[in-house]
């Protein structure tokens, strides 16, 4: 879990406190590394693998109904590039893709349950959204005004997206050329929940940039390769875009640790709620068998040489594989989907 600055809201009093440590950070680079992290020993026998691992309920609440996805387009997107996520969005609950497909990655996170045994909903749909084209707080944006972004968009007074706090997911995208608070040094996307103080509601949101102009070797990987790995050439996006196919990773990151720890309190490891490692986390820098270090994976090819890990509705992504609680190491798609 990547470090970043720390807020937490109390009932009477909202205390900033900027130099401590505030959840979700993540960057789907593989970490540095040496020539030893690259070779498995023939015993592993799981990708992630870790005795050390230990994932705990912490009985918060878990998204167990029906899931809504509420893109803000804040900036400037072209219309394929919205189509792009929209359909990998679609395609988390779509039935009858090919394997391996993006609703079977799902099934992993519906394996998490509540205090009641409830399962994770498998129906995650695409909401209503909002445009923000304009830049309404400016170009570059801290941890505080997101949730005033947030704020404006449910507040709206043309077309306000809806309050919803049990299934609602609010999807803060920003566009290349809008700089966010520790974007690249620290983070690719977070996700938190919205101050009833900033926004009047508590709401599970979540955060990702756009790379493409700022550090798509750091939030593009492996479209993009950072300058520390060297000899390693990057391979060619699927969707014939290194900044949007980069971001759907990190999306599906997201997304998937806001459903199993909307509220900072429920499937993580660690001692410390702040700075929690969730089931992305566990996992990062994982596309497939055989992946851990510096090394991704096996992934798969088209017939363009666009690499992809998963089937969508009508398009291909590259996703990372998360932590299953179940067997205790990174998986990818089900392959009974």
């Amino acid at each position: 879990m990547h470090s970043v600055p720390a807020i937490l809201t109390f009932t009477v009093l909202t205390v900033l406190l900027t130099s401590t440590v505030q959840v979700i950070g993540w960057r789907p680079y593989p970490s540095k590394t040496n020539g030893s992290d690259q070779i498995f020993d023939a015993s592993k026998k799981y990708e992630g693998s870790s005795n050390l691992v230990r994932l705990r309920y912490h009985m918060g609440p878990v998204l167990t109904n029906n899931i809504t996805v509420h893109p803000i387009w804040y900036g400037t997107w072209q219309k394929s590039q919205k189509k792009i996520i929209r359909e990998f969005i679609n395609s988390i609950s779509a039935v009858g893709s090919k394997h391996p497909s993006v609703s079977g990655w799902w099934k992993t996170v519906q394996l998490y349950t509540d205090q009641t045994g409830s399962n994770i909903s498998a129906t995650v749909r695409l909401g209503e959204e909002k445009n923000d084209r304009f830049y309404s707080h400016g170009k570059s944006l801290t941890r505080l005004s997101i949730q005033s972004v947030i704020k404006s968009a449910v507040a709206s007074r043309s077309r306000p997206l809806p309050v919803n706090p049990k299934g609602g997911l609010y999807l803060l995208l920003t566009s290349d050329d809008v700089y966010v608070q520790d974007f690249c040094g620290q983070v690719c996307g977070f996700h938190y929940f919205t101050f009833p103080s900033i926004v009047g509601f508590t709401l599970p949101y979540a955060w990702v940039g756009n790379s493409a102009k700022f550090c798509p070797g750091v939030c593009a990987y492996p479209f993009a390769v950072p300058a520390f790995i060297p000899g390693i050439k990057p391979v060619k996006s699927p969707n014939g875009d290194v900044g949007v196919d980069g971001m759907i990773s990190v999306i599906a990151h997201e997304i998937a640790e806001l459903a199993t720890n909307p509220l900072v309190n429920a499937w993580y490891a660690g001692a410390d709620p702040v700075a929690p490692v969730e089931i992305a986390d566990l996992c990062e820098g994982i596309y497939g068998t055989g992946g851990g270090g510096s090394y991704t994976g096996q992934m798969l090819n088209d017939d363009r040489g666009a690499t992809y890990n998963v089937n969508g509705i009508r398009r291909r992504y590259l996703i990372q594989w998360l932590w299953n609680h179940v067997v205790s190491y990174c998986t990818g798609p089900n392959k009974l989907d």
